[in-house]
């Protein structure tokens, strides 16, 4: 898997002569870029917030990233694109020659997972990247819903709290089980090392919530980034044997109360497929905002 930003960089550029193209056009971020991209991510924030948190935890250049930030200028010289090309292809643009770039960018890669985006958004970059990008594996479809008001139950959640390394062995199981749901593919067979790290350094980052007894979890859910505009969540998960007694209600309520303090929304996605999950969400308040496209793909075969 390429995620040493620097060797990503070289791929890319060998593959698609980046030296023949306009550098004030198409360009790497670097951290000098970092206050002109926040602020470019921040005009919509609800579409933008694992970038933008990304950046805000990790800089611009960082293999936290795993990939690179890219940057598409207008003939004014200002921002109209910026792109995550590498393990996640993840975008914002303004224009369509902006996508057409970061998709002849992306078509340089081996091994990406997946692209996230707007429905229309993907649609539009796939035509662009399907010849000779990677070939498609599944195609899933999410809804973006947000929450702007904590939900009022006259319920508590007694025992509900950030977890520590010492819940890490019930933590990363649950999570991986829920990337294969999605994805088809089990990252602790892929990567197991990298995926526990991972999921160490968001319990390290107080984001991880969880409410257990007994050596179990009844509740599990991550704040994957935090910004004064939008905290934006995955992983949410109520134990099956729990579900319909109110803990994923009153855990999501109580979170949702300190996350309220500090950022102007939740936000999070769920698979158009769980329709109990979707009922449950608009239940506590969320209220649907957009379709987003997931495409997981295919690592190229070589002979």
């Amino acid at each position: 898997m390429i995620s040493n930003p620097a060797t990503l960089g070289a791929r890319i550029k060998a593959a698609h002569s980046l030296t023949a193209m306009d550098p004030v056009t198409t360009h790497r971020l670097t951290n000098r870029n970092q206050a002109e991209v926040l602020a470019f991510l921040s005009e919509r924030p609800l579409h933008t917030a694992v970038m933008f948190g990304l950046i805000s935890d990790n800089g611009i250049e960082s293999n936290l990233n795993r990939g690179c930030f890219y940057g598409w200028r207008g003939s004014n010289g200002r921002l109209e694109g910026v792109a995550l090309i590498g393990h996640l292809i993840l975008m914002e643009v303004r224009s369509d020659a902006a996508l057409g770039e970061f998709a002849r960018l992306a078509q340089g890669l081996e091994r990406c997972h997946m692209i996230l985006g707007e429905q229309d958004v993907i649609a539009r970059f796939w035509e662009l990247y399907r010849e000779g990008g990677q070939p498609r594996r599944h195609v899933g479809r999410e809804l973006l819903w947000e929450l702007t008001d904590s939900p009022r139950l006259a319920d508590t959640c007694d025992g509900l709290r950030r977890a520590t390394l010492d819940d890490l062995s019930l933590i990363v199981p649950i999570h991986a089980a829920l990337a294969m749901a999605e994805s088809g593919v089990n990252p602790l067979d892929q990567d197991r090392h990298g995926f526990e790290m991972r999921c160490r350094r968001r319990i390290l980052q107080g984001r991880t919530w969880v409410l257990a007894a007994g050596g179990q979890l009844i509740f599990k859910a991550d704040v994957v980034s935090e910004s004064p505009s939008v905290s934006y969540l995955e992983g949410v998960h109520v134990h099956p044997e729990k579900r319909g007694r109110g803990y994923g209600s009153c855990c999501i309520a109580e979170m949702s109360r300190d996350l309220l303090q500090r950022s102007g929304s939740i936000t999070l996605l769920v698979n158009e497929q769980r329709h109990a999950a979707q009922r449950f969400f608009r239940k506590l308040g969320f209220i649907w905002r957009a379709t987003y496209d997931t495409m997981f793909l295919q690592e190229r075969n070589y002979l």
